[in-house]
């Protein structure tokens, strides 16, 4: 893979982003990886280069802030605010200005912090996706501070503090249980979630899942708690890439 700097459009920062392009003479689509909690672009080469390699998509594996912890001098920025989710955005565009996208099959995956990532992605731009795959996603951050005390001290340095009616808005703008409205709008998105997950409860996924059938029940949005603890399961995330990507080469047709 190479190293494409992208910057960003909404403060001029430059964040180093990982690309592979397809050799071809038609548009192909895109895979964007989003990196876990704790680690940086690199984290889903192993994992999905492959993937990209055999079925021919063009892959970005984008930097957005760096690390969800607190020893990463710029956390404020990361852990899923809008200069992050924008930073995926522009990524996104710099790789359409450069090679040939087929802009109708842009997949979204991410797993842990990478699903929290895509799931707030999911609602901050809907349209552009056809299919987003999360598993394993944070989507309460005020929640899961309670749940797991080991990641509470990242999630405050991030949010500027512990959960509370002072910092109730920048916890809400960061947890994608408070976008259910836009994420219902998206092409499609699949959650998926490790019955017996002891990192992140299964109830993330189930509570957004539910609240976004309350708001629409006939959004494109589906759960799958499987029999299986923090993990992905990228043959899963491929068979839905490949569904969604025949079902737009069909209503083109």
């Amino acid at each position: 893979m190479k190293e494409i700097l992208v910057r960003s459009s909404l403060d001029r920062a430059e964040e180093v982003c990982l690309f592979w392009p397809v050799r071809t003479g038609q548009p192909a689509p895109l895979l964007v990886g989003l990196h876990t909690w704790s680690t940086d672009r690199y984290n889903l080469v192993t994992t999905l280069l492959p993937l990209a390699k055999r079925r021919r998509w063009h892959l970005l594996l984008p930097e957005f802030r760096g690390p969800n912890l607190s020893s990463n001098n710029r956390c404020r920025q990361a852990c899923g605010s809008r200069l992050a989710r924008q930073d995926v955005i522009d990524a996104v565009e710099k790789v359409c200005s450069l090679v040939s996208v087929n802009r109708g099959k842009i997949f979204l995956f991410g797993g842990s912090g990478g699903g929290h990532m895509a799931l707030l992605l999911a609602g901050y731009r809907p349209e552009l996706w056809a299919s987003v795959a999360s598993f394993c996603g944070i989507t309460d951050l005020t929640a899961w501070h309670g749940e797991n005390p080991h990641y509470a001290p990242h999630i405050e340095a991030c949010c500027g503090g512990p959960p509370g009616k002072a910092r109730l808005k920048e916890y809400r703008e960061r947890s994608p249980l408070f976008h259910a409205a836009s994420i219902a709008r998206a092409k499609e998105v699949y959650i998926y979630h490790g019955k017996f997950d002891r990192s992140v409860p299964f109830t993330h996924g189930l509570r957004l899942y539910q609240k976004i059938c309350r708001i629409d029940p006939e959004a494109k949005v589906f759960l799958n708690i499987f029999d299986g603890g923090h993990e992905i399961l990228l043959e899963q995330a491929e068979k839905q890439f490949l569904q969604a990507g025949a079902k737009k080469i069909q209503s083109s047709g």
